[in-house]
């Protein structure tokens, strides 16, 4: 009997639509992990970077000389896309002659809430496919199991007798669908749940970031706009 109710056994003699069901999960599954897994390390690496650059930043680091270290090296993303952004629109409005502290935050703003939006979307790259199969992975479970329980009573209506022994392995092996669908979708709202946080955390440092440094630049401007006037 133990043979018999062996996993691989019973997938063996499901039905074919249940044996797609269970693939299907299978494969919902395995892409859930590999995105899990990918999530984890983005998210990870972006606290860490935004918390080494905020040290760096709030250190009293020479901004034009930070920016300049940054640019050097071509790939720049997080929070240091934010500075990058805002620092380059302040020093080309500040080219313009009739530049106004208000034109600068205006510009500098603008930039940065465009980068933020960016970032935002990149930290959120895969988030609404570990949704989807959070919420739907137990329902196409619970199809397998309902199709095949339902032939499993269907081959017992052509028999004379029915015993424990006939409908046991129809239905264990379509109760393992319903397994496999919370296989599935556990570990992906359990992920989506914990990646949402840490991305909402992320964006509320970062639109942070933006409003204090459009501070800072509209101070370094009415400072200019002070000394050229005298």
């Amino acid at each position: 009997m133990h043979a018999e109710l062996s996993f691989f056994d019973l997938f063996l003699q499901a039905s074919l639509l249940v044996k797609a069901v269970m693939l299907c999960l299978l494969g919902f599954s395995i892409a859930s992990w590999t995105m899990i897994i990918q999530r984890s390390k983005a998210l990870n690496k972006a606290q860490v970077q935004s918390s080494t650059f905020e040290d760096k930043f709030w250190s009293g680091a020479d901004l034009s000389k930070l920016y300049k270290e940054i640019s050097v090296r071509g790939s720049v993303d997080g929070i240091e896309s934010l500075f990058v952004a805002g620092f380059k629109e302040f020093a080309r409005i500040r080219k313009s002659p009739d530049s106004s502290p208000q034109a600068v935050v205006d510009g500098t703003h603008r930039a940065m809430r465009v980068a933020l939006s960016r970032e935002v979307d990149e930290l959120e790259t895969h988030l609404s496919f570990l949704a989807t199969v959070g919420s739907i992975s137990p329902y196409i479970g619970l199809f397998g199991t309902v199709w095949g329980i339902m032939n499993s009573f269907i081959a017992l209506g052509a028999v004379q007798q029915a015993t424990l022994s006939m409908v046991a392995p129809g239905i264990a092996e379509a109760l393992i669908a319903t397994a496999m669908g919370l296989f599935a979708a556990i570990p992906a709202v359990m992920a989506f749940n914990r990646f949402s946080h840490s991305v909402e955390k992320l964006e509320n440092s970062y639109g942070n970031f933006v409003e204090e440094f459009s501070s800072i630049l509209q101070r370094q401007s009415i400072a200019s706009n002070s000394t050229q006037a005298q």
